[in-house]
């Protein structure tokens, strides 16, 4: 069940990357939902979907800096 939690969050986060107070909404959600192992994740998928989009860079410190995962 937590690693559909975690694909579901891909998806909704590749599908709101448009916007970006909707990205960092979804992405404040997320981290807030998934377990540590996924969130350290996340920000390793962050890192990858975020190098075309500069805009959206800015919000991997939210993962980064989150206690609950490094």
């Amino acid at each position: 069940m937590a690693r559909a939690m975690f694909e579901y969050t891909k998806t909704i986060l590749e599908k709101v990357s448009f916007n970006k107070e909707l990205f960092k909404k979804e992405l404040e959600k997320a981290v807030n939902r998934l377990l540590p192992d996924e969130i350290k994740e996340l920000y390793f998928w962050l890192r990858e979907f975020t190098l075309n989009k500069p805009e959206l860079q800015l919000y991997l410190v939210l993962v980064k800096n989150n206690k609950r995962s490094f």
